[in-house]
């Protein structure tokens, strides 16, 4: 089993900026990433980020967000700045370990316009 744990989340204007953090409880050698939830609606991928450090982003947030990963502390953050209110979401952390899925519980980010 593996855990994640979401934290940076909060209340923010819009062009402001957060920055995202997940610590795994092991190693990930694999591809983490960030994902996101609006009420009604499934995840929507937002960026991953491989052990080598390969990013992808989706078009939405691409030139805004940064996905980064500190191996050494088994943590990825994403920056996000520019903040638009169609961010607004609950975001979640997803490791893939030996061909398993984690999920962590999530943290919310709420734009204000």
């Amino acid at each position: 089993q593996v855990q994640l744990v979401e934290s940076g989340g909060g209340l923010v204007q819009t062009g402001g900026s957060l920055n995202l953090s997940c610590t795994a409880s092991t190693t990930i050698f694999s591809t983490m990433g960030w994902y996101r939830r609006t009420p009604g609606k499934l995840f929507d991928l937002v960026a991953t980020i491989t052990w080598q450090g390969t990013t992808n982003y989706a078009d939405a947030v691409k030139g805004r967000f940064i996905i980064s990963r500190d191996n050494a502390k088994n943590t990825i953050f994403l920056q996000m700045n520019d903040l638009k209110v169609e961010d607004t979401a609950d975001y979640y952390c997803n490791a893939d370990r030996r061909g398993s899925l984690y999920w962590g519980r999530g943290t919310q980010v709420t734009v204000s316009s």
